[in-house]
């Protein structure tokens, strides 16, 4: 076999191994580094049967925030986005809206007039938005949203605004026997109709804030669930490992975030015995989604930054270790 031949049978080996290596990484998104490198290894230590780091299957739980760590965040949370947009498509019901704060200033676009209202306006606007309706009435009325509203800076469904590489790392972390729950601060009955979808994790599986629930049998003889005006569970900051105890039952060995919101929950899972991760994403890409940190009025991450590097946890640098950030847009 002559030189050429070899030359050209050498090339065409390399060229179908570098194909089916591509075709074969499970995180395609994520540059080469530190960061895939530490998932990857964590991963292969605690899946590594007979190995000193090695965790049985039952015991593989990982948890994940979803504002701002599986989906955008800004400029404002996206359920108050829906908040907002609901008023505005109730105000032909409600004419008295018009002279009454925060209604007011929300459907005539004064947004430092909402602010003005504080605590209590915000509350009057959830209150009006997500309740006094079964839980099946307010799904239906989140998926409608979730398919026609626009993000104000990428005009794409807010539900299509998750980010492929933690979308991919769901997929490699249950591809290697983890279990994955969303734990967030939002409201359980506004993302359990469309999270299965978009992540792959069923509604079962998702902790969060949650409001009164009571059980009714309606004139029809069909019993139905209805949204009460009284909160029962906020799953934030401490009320994160408060819910993954009450909802989940295991500690997890693998937790992400992206504030300080999520501090108690990055503390729970790691200040334990035998192998832990934890990963915050950092939003530092302006250009392609947003750059914030410790000043920003949504996901503020100031604590818990200061404390990643002293407790090891993995910080995530969006701009440098995402080579996207967004599923390709749909056709």
């Amino acid at each position: 076999m002559n030189r050429v031949v070899i030359a050209v049978l050498s090339f065409l080996f390399l060229a179908v191994a570098n194909h089916a290596s591509a075709q074969t990484d499970a995180l395609a998104s994520w540059n080469e580094g530190a960061a895939k490198t530490a998932i990857t290894e964590f991963v292969s230590r605690t899946t590594q049967e007979g190995g000193a780091d090695y965790v049985i299957p039952a015991e593989r739980i990982a948890v994940f925030d979803n504002d701002g760590t599986l989906w955008s965040e800004q400029p404002i949370y996206f359920q108050l986005a829906f908040a907002l947009d609901r008023v505005k498509a109730m105000a032909p019901q409600h004419p008295e809206w018009e002279d009454t704060e925060p209604f007011k200033s929300l459907l005539a676009g004064d947004v430092k007039g909402v602010l003005a209202s504080g605590e209590k306006g915000l509350g009057e606007i959830l209150a009006v938005t997500h309740t006094g309706m079964t839980t099946d009435e307010f799904a239906d009325t989140v998926r409608e949203w979730t398919a026609t509203a626009r993000h104000p800076k990428f005009n794409r469904p807010y539900n299509e605004l998750i980010y492929q590489p933690m979308v991919e790392l769901l997929d490699y972390l249950r591809a290697n026997g983890f279990k994955t729950f969303i734990v967030s601060g939002g409201g359980v009955e506004f993302m359990r109709p469309w999270v299965e979808q978009a992540y792959g994790i069923p509604p079962e599986q998702v902790v969060g804030s949650s409001g009164v629930v009571t059980y009714e049998l309606g004139t029809d003889d069909k019993p139905a669930l209805k949204k009460e005006a009284k909160v029962e569970f906020v799953d934030d900051g401490p009320g994160k490992p408060v819910g993954i105890n009450r909802f989940i039952g295991r500690r997890p060995f693998f937790a992400a975030g992206n504030s300080d919101g999520d501090l108690q929950m990055l503390q729970w899972t790691t200040l334990n015995d035998g192998p832990r991760f934890a990963l915050i994403v950092h939003h530092t890409d302006a250009e392609r989604e947003f750059a914030y940190d410790r000043q920003s009025h949504v996901g503020t991450l100031d604590k818990a930054l200061d404390e990643a590097p002293r407790r090891g946890w993995l910080l995530v640098d969006m701009k440098t270790d995402w080579k996207v950030i967004y599923p390709a847009a749909k056709q």
